[in-house]
């Protein structure tokens, strides 16, 4: 059962993030796995809206800052807010990046790069299946055309 501490904090057993998230969730957001590139419903995706976390459902992205950086995965200059995410060192397969997790539930996101466009310089790199988009017109949001 969910439980959400003090801090607003989202705390879980690793066995009901399993049975919440489904196996490919939970392979990108409890393991850090990442989609294949150019894959996932978000990533041209052009609706405007709010990006939530897929596991909590705390609001991280806005459509204003998303664009196309080329990558193959949904990208971002800047969070909705400084505190929706954490950053994190990730040394994984012989490189040094920054990871990016939810700041309410600590799932994986995604990564972020000093590559992006202005005003930030950053780019929010997002696995799609780790976000669920709240879409303004309230349409699912994953139509890409």
């Amino acid at each position: 059962m969910s439980d959400k501490q003090a801090t607003g904090k989202v705390v879980r057993s690793d066995s009901e993030w399993r049975e919440l998230l489904g196996p490919d969730r939970y392979a990108i957001l409890r393991q850090a796995a990442t989609e294949a590139p150019f894959s996932g419903a978000y990533t041209y995706n052009k609706a405007d809206g709010t990006y939530h976390c897929g596991a909590c459902d705390a609001p991280l992205f806005t459509s204003d800052t998303k664009y196309d950086s080329g990558s193959g995965w949904p990208s971002f200059y800047q969070p909705v807010t400084h505190d929706a995410v954490a950053l994190v060192e990730d040394r994984a397969h012989g490189m040094v990046r920054t990871e990016v997790r939810c700041a309410r539930c600590d799932s994986h996101l995604g990564h972020v790069f000093d590559d992006g466009p202005a005003p930030t310089g950053q780019r929010y790199c997002m696995n799609s299946l780790a976000l669920n988009l709240d879409a303004a017109d309230g349409s699912s949001g994953t139509d890409t055309a």
